[in-house]
């Protein structure tokens, strides 16, 4: 078991990472929570009928509630967490309880902010099951989706701490690894030549990748995530540096309609575009062809989906949470492990779309 230290401005709190580190979460509980009343567990559907019975071994003394939400991003709507909230009430969760969030990102999102809205805040801790968790899991950020903007409605929220378990991983679909392995790549791109060389001189395949390099790279990963997130924990500087690629890559989830493109393959192609745009107006010294090569070769899209009109996807950027009064800032590399924030007019933007 690897044990990672997150250091932020309101909680400090470890992130768990191996195989089988679900077994330890009925002694950090003990142990962390004195007075503990209940605990609600929020999962979704997929993932209850693959893990939840093997979590509930480890929990069975407390005797969990438990609340399933729908797979994927249709967890993050107002009804689900309207539902998700009543189901805390119901049960009679009260300051002492604990929320444990166990699935994916999304699960983790709406866990979180049931977390931090009820009764002003309660303790959640994160059991995610999927590698785009890795980030999501770390770093209290966490929301629900509205129609208009993904993530808009939310707070920060730290965990209490991460349990990552490796072993909920092996039964995660082709689509799910690409998805969460963006994340990789992009804290790879954003940290230093090092990692990312790391990267792309071990996987040449998401299928068969053996578990020992998932984990170095998961574990690189959120070292990143936690050293960006304890210099800024609230977004006012270089935690956006983490969005390369997000600001493209949620306009391409909101007008596919989210849960019809997974959120880290829309990111890979906003982290393709970001490049190209560093290329041209940063002079970035990169070989783009030689990335898109290799990310292809793991099974990436490299390009927008045609049915998208570029029109539209511009209007979705200027809701992003980094615009400011509709002009659109993209996170772009000076130099590879050199993110910088920069405005990108809208001229310049259809003209980059046109081009791309």
């Amino acid at each position: 078991m690897e044990t990672i230290h997150i250091q932020t401005e309101s909680k400090n709190y470890n992130v768990f990472v191996g195989e089988g580190v679900r077994k330890e979460l009925g002694t950090f509980l003990v142990n962390h929570f004195s007075s503990l009343t209940r605990i609600l567990i929020i999962t979704d559907e997929t993932v209850a009928k693959l893990h939840l019975e093997k979590l509930l071994i480890e929990l069975k003394s407390f005797d969990p509630v438990i609340f399933t939400a729908p797979s994927g991003e249709k967890a993050k709507t107002f009804e689900v967490y309207y539902a998700a909230l009543s189901t805390a009430l119901e049960n009679r969760l009260d300051r002492k309880s604990v929320i444990l969030s166990f699935g994916g990102g999304a699960v983790g999102d709406l866990s979180g902010f049931v977390a931090a809205s009820f009764m002003r805040g309660i303790p959640f801790i994160q059991v995610p099951t999927t590698i785009l968790a890795h980030d999501s899991a770390v770093g209290g950020k966490v929301a629900i989706n509205h129609p208009l903007g993904k993530n808009m409605i939310g707070a920060f929220h730290q965990p209490e701490a991460v349990f990552y378990d490796l072993e909920f991983l092996k039964t995660l679909p082709a689509h799910e690894i690409r998805s969460g392995f963006a994340e990789v790549i992009k804290h790879a791109l954003i940290d230093d030549s090092n990692f990312f060389d790391w990267l792309k001189d071990n996987v040449e395949d998401l299928q068969t990748l053996p578990m020992e390099l998932l984990s170095e790279s998961l574990i690189k990963g959120i070292k990143v995530k936690g050293k960006i997130v304890g210099q800024d924990e609230k977004e006012t500087g270089i935690r956006a540096y983490l969005n390369l690629g997000h600001t493209l890559g949620h306009a391409i989830e909101s007008e596919m309609g989210y849960g019809n493109f997974t959120h880290g393959e829309a990111v890979m192609i906003g982290m393709i575009f970001a490049l190209k745009v560093s290329k041209q107006l940063l002079g970035l010294s990169f070989n783009i062809e030689e990335f898109i090569d290799w990310i292809e070769g793991l099974g990436y899209e490299s390009k927008i989906p045609d049915n998208l009109a570029y029109e539209k996807l511009i209007n979705k950027m200027k809701q992003d949470k980094k615009s400011v009064r509709h002009s659109i800032r993209f996170v772009l590399l000076e130099q590879l492990g050199q993110p910088i924030l920069k405005e990108v007019s809208e001229p310049v933007l259809l003209d980059q779309l046109n081009s791309f």
